[in-house]
């Protein structure tokens, strides 16, 4: 209901969309006997009117709008009539799931051995294979009601699974307070499905069982999601090896190393981290995804509240001692990318700091070749000083001479060499004198 408006300021644009989320994908209601088809298919490359036009294609859905798929999560009605079978469809961001709930064959109860679960399928094989991606999780949810209060109810439960499921190994938990057991064998049929068989004691509720299956379905899907990693992890390890190699002799060549090598040095650095940042643009996005759906798989796996039959493995303890160390190795591979991101950085650093080093000690070399010429310069300059107050006095004794003679026609008597004489300690000391006013005039501090 929305809020009148003169109650409250205008509503954010994202208000709603955010406020609906806590309602997204909300759990089907499930009444057993049940079967759940689902499958879950990468999307990359694949638009959202693809799957709407391939959603069109089932029985009674010509009319479907393609605004219905843009709240991402739709349940479509294959038939009119209550109870009976719905197509739940969520897109994702890297996957798109499909899950097909129907009423699980009458011979594919309890006591029937390695049933075949695809006979009386409410969807054509051919609409399944056509789904547009590429599959990721196909599996066989089968929801059968057991007695699972009485004392030997589980013991009881899990001996009739192993006829269900057939010779091979399984694998089960006690779900909650006991009220619910889930077993699988986590193989692979010739079909292409895993299947997983949960038996619920007869009184509990249809939005327990879909509950329970959501996150059944949920945790098989994050578990393969989160494996997507690990093939990028094992391709990248031989790169990450060279790498580190190369940078080590890179850095020893930095200590043990003579001097003007470092262009050739920088050049094999920078080509290093061109490798090394091109991986991480290519598959940080990978890493970081897997340690994302690696805690999505073990939030689930604390919401199933699992416990363990005596001589059985839980679903929790098989993925811990086969899903963790796969994921330890992408999380290693991750750490080793970004430890030889850091390291490169600061061998960077290192070299940088020779270069400059290296600079510095050229500038100063430099300077000390421009002090001597300056030296010299102030040398010669003031030896052509010294000429100069030599030719200008020449030139000034020989004006004043002309000068002197001048008078001496207009009838002065005058010495002409003795007035000369005496005029040449007059004149030098007044050009010196006028030349070293003329210095300091032009540097003050010289």
């Amino acid at each position: 209901m929305s809020v009148a408006p003169a109650w409250l300021p205008a509503d954010a644009s994202e208000r709603q969309a955010l406020h609906e989320e806590l309602h997204a994908r909300p759990p089907a209601r499930i009444r057993l006997p049940a079967l759940v088809v689902y499958v879950a298919v990468l999307n990359q490359g694949v638009s959202r009117e693809q799957e709407w036009a391939h959603l069109c294609q089932l029985p009674g859905q010509q009319g479907l709008s393609p605004n219905a798929l843009n709240a991402n999560f739709l349940r479509l009605r294959l038939r009119p009539q209550p109870g009976g079978p719905t197509l739940k469809w969520e897109r994702h961001n890297e996957f798109t799931r499909y899950s097909l709930l129907q009423a699980l064959p009458a011979d594919a109860g309890l006591g029937a051995a390695e049933p075949d679960l695809l006979r009386e399928l409410a969807l054509p094989s051919q609409w399944l294979q056509g789904i547009p991606g590429r599959t990721i999780v196909a599996l066989q949810l089968a929801l059968v009601a057991c007695e699972m209060d009485s004392a030997g109810g589980p013991a009881e439960a899990l001996k009739a699974a192993q006829t269900w499921f057939g010779p091979q190994p399984l694998v089960a938990s006690l779900l909650g307070s006991g009220h619910s057991l889930a077993v699988t064998d986590f193989h692979l049929r010739s079909c292409g499905f895993s299947r997983l068989l949960v038996l619920s004691d007869r009184a509990g509720s249809e939005m327990r069982a879909g509950r329970l299956a959501q996150r059944l379905l949920e945790l098989e899907t994050y578990r393969m999601m989160a494996l997507l990693g690990l093939p990028v992890a094992k391709a990248l390890a031989p790169l990450l090896s060279d790498c580190e190699q190369a940078l080590a002799a890179l850095t020893a060549d930095l200590q043990n190393g003579e001097r003007g090598a470092e262009a050739e040095q920088l050049d094999a650095l920078i080509a290093l981290a061109a490798r090394v940042e091109h991986a991480t643009a290519a598959h940080g996005y990978r890493f970081a995804a897997t340690k994302a759906y690696d805690g999505l798989v073990s939030q689930r796996l604390r919401e199933l509240g699992e416990r363990n039959l005596p001589g059985t493995q839980t679903l929790g303890g098989f993925l811990q001692r086969r899903f963790s160390p796969a994921v330890a190795t992408v999380d290693s591979s991750a750490q080793r990318l970004n430890a030889l991101a850091q390291r490169i950085e600061r061998c960077s650093a290192l070299l940088r700091t020779r270069v400059n080093i290296t600079a510095e000690g050229q500038q100063q070399h430099l300077l000390l070749q421009l002090t001597r010429g300056q030296d010299l310069q102030l040398k010669l300059q003031t030896t052509v000083e010294g000429l100069s107050i030599a030719a200008i006095s020449y030139y000034v004794i020989s004006l004043l001479g002309y000068a002197a003679k001048a008078l001496k026609s207009a009838g002065l008597p005058l010495n002409l060499d003795i007035t000369t004489g005496l005029l040449i300690p007059l004149v030098l000391a007044g050009v010196w004198h006028l030349s070293r006013r003329i210095h300091h005039r032009l540097m003050p501090r010289g």
